[in-house]
């Protein structure tokens, strides 16, 4: 393709000079050259020959002999037949040509010069092409003018560059080709004198505008899409921890990816009474609605299966039994902890999930043992529970899979890595969640939500250690044990220096709980008060199962007061069957904080 003065070839292109200079007339002497931008926009020509072929024929009339013989049909133009201005010229995209070591300007399209402005011939790139220079494209001109390839890069800024008021910023993608600027006549002015043939760049630039504000627009709808995912998640789970006396526990939830989709994990603490804690954490499989929406589900249903006080597998045994009632097809897996200070030991049931962990105060993390059961939903299987020691120096975290699970490793290695990285995690349990997804290296980027649990029974010392009492009476039956019972209780209040008030209506919750387990319950009964930093516990157990029931008692009744008296005068009441037998009878009384 031959330029007015100079021409450009891409490389591979056969140029078919030769077959063209026997047909084609030269183009006049005044043509533009290609420098000249207001060229761009000159319509295409046809081979001289072939025009000048029928003006002849109209001239010279029809040729008698062949008039009656058909005219053959005009052969169509071919790309040889269009000049470089009458291509590049009615282009949309913004095209330049430079050439030389200093990119002299040969060539603007009408396109580039409506963004950037007119440019004029023979300067060079850097001096009269600053917005090359902006764009960072002058490096990439000398690159590709040294290898020989094409380079291309992607959806740069051009401020004003888009829209034909040019009322917005505009993107385009730029595509450096190498190509031949070959010298075809007297040169255009001494700046721009070059011999022929030399080497210069095509440069390029789609105007991808559209395509970027439509990538904008749906990043920051998914971006809000999934913030609103989140909030979802975050608002089905605990907004705050119930924080026990006992214990110091602490929660983390990061959800998994950047995409709109909200997982399944959860977690909850949940105080039992008498001093007794729940634990739990689940995870409904799979991500969207549906799963966050089981998920809300099942923790609903175990706060209200924890209130009745039931052992771990039993619950588990009725979330089960749910599960399969709201989707049988969704797989949930969950475990349940219960933790009682008098006893030491954390009691749980497992659900398919993975085990707890406990680390020991001397640093050495065990695995919780079996027994684990199959996910939620499977039904007609009997959970059972387990138990593992627990006591004041202990801690232990609850997790789920996406913690350990990689899609390159088996699930064991990244249990083993957990349990090397608690061994080494001291703190507080909230520095002890940040330090765990450190090491296990969870990032926002991790694929897989994550839900931490983490729990610690502190060792208590000097006036901390104050605080916390427990005492127990061992209660024998017959006519004294009641008495013994009161004054018993009277003793340990005074020495716990409790207010009068608190001192009387602990001796009287005592008389009541005592009277209605000689009345109701068997042998074996006892009687245990425990003070924390924010209650008093009294708890009276035996060896009978049937739980009491506050009812309303008639006038004339001479019993069924005992329980309404309690309910009245505690702040709060309970009563649960004993893992060996029997029942347990509690009440709390809230103590004044300062």
């Amino acid at each position: 393709m031959i330029f007015t003065r100079w021409s450009a070839k891409l490389p591979g292109t056969q140029r078919r000079a030769a077959a063209r200079s026997g047909r084609a007339a030269p183009r006049a002497a005044g043509a533009a050259p290609l420098a000249d931008a207001s060229a761009a926009s000159g319509s295409g020509s046809v081979p001289a020959a072939r025009a000048e072929g029928a003006a002849d024929r109209a001239a010279d009339g029809p040729n008698p002999a062949t008039a009656d013989e058909p005219v053959p049909a005009a052969a169509p133009p071919t790309v040889d037949a269009l000049s470089v201005h009458d291509i590049l010229g009615t282009l949309p995209a913004l095209v330049a040509v430079v050439y030389g070591p200093e990119h002299r300007i040969a060539y603007v399209n009408g396109a580039y010069a409506t963004v950037f402005g007119p440019r004029p011939a023979g300067r060079t790139a850097r001096e009269a092409l600053p917005e090359l220079d902006e764009l960072g494209l002058l490096p990439l001109l000398d690159q590709v003018l040294r290898g020989g390839t094409p380079r291309t890069v992607k959806s740069r800024r051009v401020p004003g560059g888009a829209g034909p008021d040019g009322s917005r910023d505009g993107y385009y993608t730029f595509t450096c080709t190498p190509i031949e600027v070959t010298d075809s006549g007297p040169a255009p002015g001494p700046e721009a004198a070059c011999g022929a043939p030399h080497h210069g760049v095509l440069i390029f630039g789609a105007d991808v505008t559209d395509q970027i504000e439509s990538a904008e627009r749906l990043r920051v709808s998914e971006a809000r899409q999934r913030a609103a995912a989140v909030t979802l998640q975050r608002s089905l789970l605990p907004q705050e921890l119930e924080q026990p006396d006992d214990l110091r526990v602490a929660a983390t939830y990061q959800p998994g990816g950047t995409d709109a989709a909200v997982g399944g994990d959860w977690y909850d603490v949940i105080t039992l009474g008498a001093g007794r804690t729940a634990l739990v954490i689940g995870d409904v499989m799979g991500r969207g609605v549906r799963a966050a929406a089981v998920m809300g589900q099942l923790r609903t249903a175990v706060r209200a299966y924890a209130r009745l006080d039931l052992p771990p597998h039993e619950v588990l045994q009725l979330l089960d039994g749910l599960a399969a009632e709201i989707d049988a097809s969704q797989i949930a897996t969950c475990v349940y902890a219960v933790h009682d200070p008098n006893e030491g030991r954390l009691v749980y049931a497992s659900a398919g999930h993975l085990p707890i962990l406990v680390r020991d105060p001397d640093g050495a993390v065990r695995r919780a043992a079996e027994p684990t059961g199959p996910p939620l939903g499977t039904g007609g299987w009997l959970h059972t529970s387990g138990s593992v020691p627990f006591g004041p120096g202990c801690s232990a975290v609850l997790y789920t899979d996406g913690l350990v699970e990689r899609r390159d490793k088996d699930i064991d290695d990244g249990v083993e890595a957990l349990e090397r990285a608690l061994s080494g995690a001291t703190g507080a349990p909230d520095i002890v969640c940040d330090r765990l997804l450190r090491s296990l290296g969870i990032t926002a980027a991790h694929d897989d939500d994550v839900a931490i649990l983490t729990l610690q029974h502190p060792e208590r010392t000097g006036h901390d250690a104050e605080l916390f009492h427990n005492a127990a009476l061992e209660l024998h039956g017959g006519t004294e044990a009641a008495p013994r019972a009161r004054a018993f209780a009277s003793g340990v209040l005074t020495s716990w220096r409790f207010a009068p008030e608190l001192h009387d209506l602990g001796v009287l919750a005592v008389s009541e709980l005592v009277a209605n387990s000689l009345q109701h319950g068997t042998p074996p009964m006892r009687l245990r008060l425990r003070r924390t930093d924010r209650r008093l516990i009294i708890e009276v157990t035996d060896g009978d199962d049937h739980l009491p029931r506050r009812r309303r008692a008639e006038p004339a009744d001479e019993a069924g007061r005992g329980i309404s008296i309690v309910a009245t005068i505690a702040s709060s009441w309970g009563s649960r069957r004993t893992p060996g037998g029997g029942k347990a009878v509690w009440c709390e009384f809230a103590l004044p904080r300062g």
